[in-house]
């Protein structure tokens, strides 16, 4: 264990907290941006979907030009988060959709610099059982993409302006954080840049697809519950009790989507290193997809059954999270393993922005209570690929 690893991880979780914070900064006041940038139903999901677009088009970029590996990471983080925390400001002087949309997709670009990154300075630290280091961080990363649901529940009432300027103090944060408190580590990674060369080798590569086909299949429907489930929830409690109060409403949502995933994130790799990670993730679809089909029934029904379920289902949907690229990075030779890695992620978060837009044009169809089987379709197709998956890792165990 090298020294000075765990306040390395303190302090690199606690900076991810903050910066994600940016990722649904915008999303949370929504109705009020619809109105002062006069948004159609369609542009309102494109508010949520730009992020993770500007995420890929920001992950290709790095990794196909190695920035972590010719610059240093942790400045990378703190340059990146600065300008996103300055792009994410600009919003309260912006008057039309178009560039609303597009400073949001620009804010996803500097977060292609901050979450791989931050993985990056965390194999550095922890060049050895990274488990529950990996595990912290998306916890962190899971919490502080929750973080403006809290944070909206004290400045909403006064000013949608306040929300985006607190998000945004808390990326400054971030960034002061990683480039005068965090340290280098003393021992730095190797190169894993990425190269369209090498997919082939990636995708001629079972165990790893299949891993990646499992981490698509959750993808397809984390962003979307994220996105979505407060939504659903406020519609649902305000049918069953108008009365209820707005704080409450956003007390929800963080409770189920940031608390409820960081214990998820944490019980998950803890889990996984004494079952296995395809056993785990195969749990963990599994319950998430139940959560899935079942919490539309609860829609407009006990505040509490409704609650509950989403708490659970916020529990499951992340628990996963950080066991697919871990699986991939077991089986991947290390010289296309950032290859590997960039095309996980970059097609995960392109099929977000699917399901993200499919959400609110079939619940206009089928109503709150059936909208949510479409993400099942996810974790169903994810289980399929882990069962098999979970052959090779046996025999990579036994062998």
């Amino acid at each position: 264990m090298i020294k000075g690893s765990w306040k390395a991880l303190f302090w690199i979780s606690v900076a991810e907290l903050f910066a994600l914070s940016l990722w649904f900064s915008a999303s949370v006041i929504a109705p009020e941006l619809a109105e002062v940038w006069h948004l159609t139903n369609w542009s309102v999901v494109w508010l949520s979907a730009a992020v993770p677009l500007g995420f890929v088009l920001g992950a290709l970029f790095s990794s196909y030009f190695g920035v972590a590996d010719r610059f240093n990471p942790r400045k990378i983080f703190a340059i990146s988060i600065l300008i996103g925390a300055l792009l994410n400001g600009m919003l309260i002087f912006v008057h039309s959709a178009f560039l609303g949309i597009l400073l949001r997709v620009l804010t996803g670009v500097t977060l292609a610099g901050v979450y791989p990154t931050a993985v990056k300075l965390l194999s550095q630290w922890f060049p050895k059982k990274r488990g529950f280091a990996i595990g912290s961080l998306i916890a962190a990363l899971t919490l502080g993409s929750s973080l403006p649901h809290f944070v909206v529940m004290f400045f909403s009432s006064l000013n949608w302006k306040l929300v985006i300027m607190c998000c945004s103090v808390l990326a400054l944060f971030s960034a002061v954080i990683v480039n005068f408190i965090l340290q280098d580590a003393p021992v730095a990674e190797g190169k894993n840049s990425f190269s369209f060369k090498l997919i082939k080798r990636v995708t001629s590569n079972k165990p790893v697809m299949l891993a990646n086909y499992g981490y698509f299949g959750h993808m397809w429907e984390l962003y979307a519950m994220w996105t979505w489930l407060p939504a659903f929830l406020t519609a649902s409690f305000m049918r069953y009790s108008p009365e209820v109060s707005p704080w409450f409403i956003a007390l929800s949502s963080f409770v189920s989507i940031g608390l409820a995933g960081g214990i998820g994130c944490i019980l998950g790799g803890l889990v996984a290193d004494k079952i296995g990670r395809s056993r785990l993730t195969i749990i963990s679809l599994s319950i998430s997809a139940a959560c899935s089909l079942a919490i539309g029934f609860t829609y407009g029904q006990s505040i509490w059954i409704t609650y509950l379920l989403a708490i659970v289902w916020g529990i499951f949907v992340i628990a996963d999270s950080a066991q697919f690229s871990a699986a991939v990075s077991e089986f991947a030779d290390m010289e296309y393993l950032g290859t590997a890695l960039t095309f996980q992620m970059c097609v995960g978060f392109l099929i977000t922005i699917i399901s993200i837009n499919l959400v609110p044009i079939l619940q206009t169809r089928v109503g709150w209570e059936w909208v949510f089987v479409l993400l099942a379709i996810g974790p169903v197709l994810g289980i399929i690929s882990m069962i098999k998956f979970n052959k090779y890792e046996i025999g990579k165990i036994n062998g």
